[in-house]
């Protein structure tokens, strides 16, 4: 391993095993987590996510496996022994303390100077943007007021790891969209080394550096929130992450599928000819075309398009920032497929309930995957 990447090795996850009775909660997870990165573990409810955190704070200890976080081999170290603060998604705010004394809770315990105590709960107070609200208790606080306090109260000790336990889920969206980027940017000021489960993609997408897609107890991929949204190692990646299509395929050769009575060009995808197997393609990535653009008549791949098929509109859905589109294409067996359109791609080729049209299903945005992967 390279010096440098072993140094900014922060969380090392390796073999990790939970079991529930019968029940296999965690399945052999390996993962590394680098210093003053933010990560996220997504997926499902069920999935194993909030597992792993727990394994990782000692709150419920593997079965088999190791965790190294920094120089020192924690797996089998109780809570209070580990070097992390929590925030959990009920807040756990002391409802008989006033807010400073729940920032200072940590502090105390500590047995640090009552000035330094209260120099660190002003300290904090100030970069969670509640200076005023220190004398006042949790009941008067708003959720999104209550969460920033929970959040203060557990980078109080200045923790080497922040976990973040669904911290925003209870929150209304819109506080919950202003929060995720206050928590973002307080991350990189500090500098933190930061753990959040969530079963919200958008909230992923937004705030990782890297996200860790899990399902029924395994890592499906690991990648910045580019890398999986557009390019999903799986097919449960694929449909989890953001709206699909999917369309039943048969590969055929060159590397073309089979839709329907169509072949199309796609991604590259290292199945063999006349195997079974399941094309995807995202709403956003199909490409409106005018009706008879260039010809009605032309193979997908030919011409000045590549996979240009007609399509009849069913019904569209006006959703604010984009218009939804439900398509039918004779050459899909008359499949339904869902594309997202913008507002003046609409209005240009006026496109409403009943017109043909022609779309196009970019090759490169054209995902395979094996049949029951």
């Amino acid at each position: 391993m390279d010096a440098q990447v072993a140094k900014n090795d922060y969380l090392t996850i390796a073999g990790l095993w939970k079991n529930f009775g019968d029940f296999t909660a965690l399945r052999d997870v390996s993962l590394t987590v680098r210093e003053g990165e933010f990560v996220c573990f997504l997926g499902p409810s069920g999935c194993g996510k909030t597992t792993l955190l727990r394994a990782i704070a000692g709150l419920d200890l593997q079965t088999r496996g190791e965790i190294r976080q920094g120089d020192r081999d924690i797996s089998t170290l109780p809570p209070s022994q580990r070097d992390y603060g929590i925030v959990f998604q009920s807040y756990a705010l002391f409802p008989n303390l006033t807010i400073e004394k729940n920032i200072a809770f940590g502090l105390e315990n500590t047995r640090r100077p009552k000035a330094e105590i209260a120099a660190r709960v002003t300290e904090l107070l100030q970069l969670v943007g509640l200076p005023a609200q220190a004398k006042k208790y949790p009941a008067q606080l708003s959720g999104g007021q209550q969460q920033r306090i929970a959040l203060a109260r557990a980078i109080a000790i200045n923790p080497g790891l922040l976990l973040l336990d669904e911290p925003l889920s209870a929150l209304d969206a819109k506080v919950r969209v202003h929060l995720r980027h206050e928590i973002k940017e307080l991350q990189r000021k500090l500098g933190v080394t930061t753990i959040m489960v969530t079963h919200d993609q958008e909230e992923a997408l937004s705030m990782a550096d890297r996200i860790v897609v899990m399902n029924h107890g395994v890592i499906e991929q690991v990648g910045t929130p580019t890398e999986v949204y557009r390019h999903p190692q799986t097919l449960f990646v694929a449909d989890f992450i953001g709206e699909t299509n999917k369309l039943p395929a048969k590969v055929a050769e060159g590397g073309k599928i089979a839709v329907g009575d169509t072949e199309f060009r796609c991604g590259r995808h290292g199945l063999a000819v006349g195997a079974e197997a399941v094309a995807v393609i995202r709403p956003v990535d199909i490409i409106p075309h005018g009706a008879g653009a260039p010809s009605e008549d032309m193979p997908a791949g030919t011409g000045g398009h590549e996979n240009l098929i007609d399509a009849h509109v069913e019904d569209i859905e006006f959703l604010g920032a984009f218009w939804r589109v439900r398509l039918s294409a004779a050459r899909l067996g008359d499949r339904i497929l869902v594309a997202d359109f913008s507002i003046n791609a609409v209005r240009r080729l006026n496109i409403a309930p009943g017109v043909d049209m022609q779309i196009e299903l970019p090759q490169e945005r054209l995902l395979v995957y094996p049949k029951g992967a």
